[in-house]
């Protein structure tokens, strides 16, 4: 499965931005998909995940409230609504699938196939 991950870019706090994450290749519509970020000088960071159902959802604490994840099945698509973003919120942002889902979305080590990420700003 190759991912890609768009919608990146420049905006002001408070600002919304909606990241997509598209398969190629091969669908995953079968796979549980995250969403990870990672700013200048820090780690790769959790942010989201859906199941491949779409019923069951994660999120860091840090994101809880202001980013929701979905999926359209449809369009083998999954997004990223991110509203009220801060600047802290500046990063480049990877999708992810993995095969099954489990309690330990959060952990990079759940994932098989990784997406080149795309780069969100938050800035004025």
């Amino acid at each position: 499965v190759q991912l890609q991950a768009s919608g990146g870019g420049l905006v002001q706090p408070g600002g919304s931005l909606r990241l997509s994450c598209a398969a190629s290749g091969r669908t995953f519509s079968s796979y549980a998909v995250g969403w990870f970020r990672q700013a200048p000088g820090k780690e790769r960071e959790f942010v989201a995940a859906i199941s491949w159902s779409g019923r069951n959802t994660d999120y860091a604490d840090s994101v809880k409230g202001r980013f929701t994840i979905s999926r359209e099945k449809a369009k083998d698509t999954v997004y990223l609504q991110m509203n009220s973003l801060k600047p802290v919120d500046t990063a480049v942002y990877y999708c992810a699938a993995a095969t099954s889902w489990s309690q330990a979305m959060g952990l990079m080590t759940q994932y098989d196939y990784w997406g080149q990420g795309t780069l969100v700003t938050v800035s004025s």
